[in-house]
């Protein structure tokens, strides 16, 4: 078995970070694999939504394989950093919409990579945070800026620059949780989210998503007019007819993503 897995059924990718033994850290071989995989969803039609995991039952992911770290010259950081960094933009910027089901710690990349999906869903035990200052580092995905956006500016730089590790009950009262469930219905709790998402038209969940996530980066007239362009997108599209179809036919539709 590979660093990273990915199985594709009716609709869902699972994705998992397969270093149990290594608490799901992130080597660079682990980097350029999940790469990959992410590359592969982003132009996959079949893929409707995605989610991410890590497995075993300890970790998410405990972030930077610091073992390997320590073997790596400045070059090396450099490029580890930069793969990191890509990798979690790309997963950001997948057309489907992502899940984080966080099975354990998700600490400094591992929360970051969850930063980077649309949705976090925890396992009660979980714990997170960005600890990198702890290593008298900074965190160096994106977590200096997905978290002051989702939570404010003032808060993320508490838990940023005290290196705080906080229990997903914590994380669900700061907006950063959609959703703490036990262990064992974590997965479950994933799929039973996706589904809803998997019920609606393929094409409209992809240009929701774009509207939204583009939504903070510009002013309303800019997004108004960017959620115009969305819809417009949509007009001619066959699951759009098939929708009205079904609707006067009293059955559900059949969306292909065309």
């Amino acid at each position: 078995m590979g660093k990273v897995e990915c199985t594709i059924e009716q609709g869902l990718a699972r994705v998992t970070i397969n270093r149990p033994e290594a608490l799901n850290c992130f080597d660079y071989e682990t980097l350029t694999a999940l790469d990959d995989i992410i590359s592969d969803i982003h132009v996959n039609k079949e893929v409707r939504v995605v989610v991410i995991t890590g497995a075993g039952e300890k970790a998410f992911s405990a972030g930077a394989d610091l073992k390997e770290r320590k073997t790596l010259n400045e070059s090396q950081v450099r490029r580890n950093v930069k793969a990191i960094r890509d990798v979690f933009t790309a997963i950001e910027n997948l057309p489907q919409p992502t899940i984080a089901a966080i099975n354990g710690y998700a600490l400094g990349g591992g929360f970051e990579l969850a930063l980077a999906c649309d949705f976090r869903i925890a396992a009660t035990e979980a714990q997170m945070g960005l600890t990198e200052l702890s290593w008298a580092i900074i965190p160096g995905a994106g977590g200096t800026q997905r978290l002051p956006r989702l939570i404010g500016q003032a808060k993320a730089m508490e838990l940023i620059l005290m290196a705080k590790k906080i229990p997903a009950s914590e994380a669900l009262e700061l907006g950063i949780l959609n959703r703490v469930v036990e262990r064992d219905n974590l997965m479950l709790e994933c799929e039973e989210f996706a589904g809803k998402m998997l019920e609606n038209g393929p094409l409209a969940l992809q240009q929701a998503k774009y509207a939204i996530r583009h939504s903070g980066d510009v002013d309303i007239h800019t997004g108004l007019a960017m959620e115009a362009k969305a819809y417009e997108v949509i007009i001619p599209t066959k699951d759009r007819i098939e929708a009205l179809e079904a609707f006067a036919e009293k059955r559900k539709p059949n969306f292909k993503g065309e």
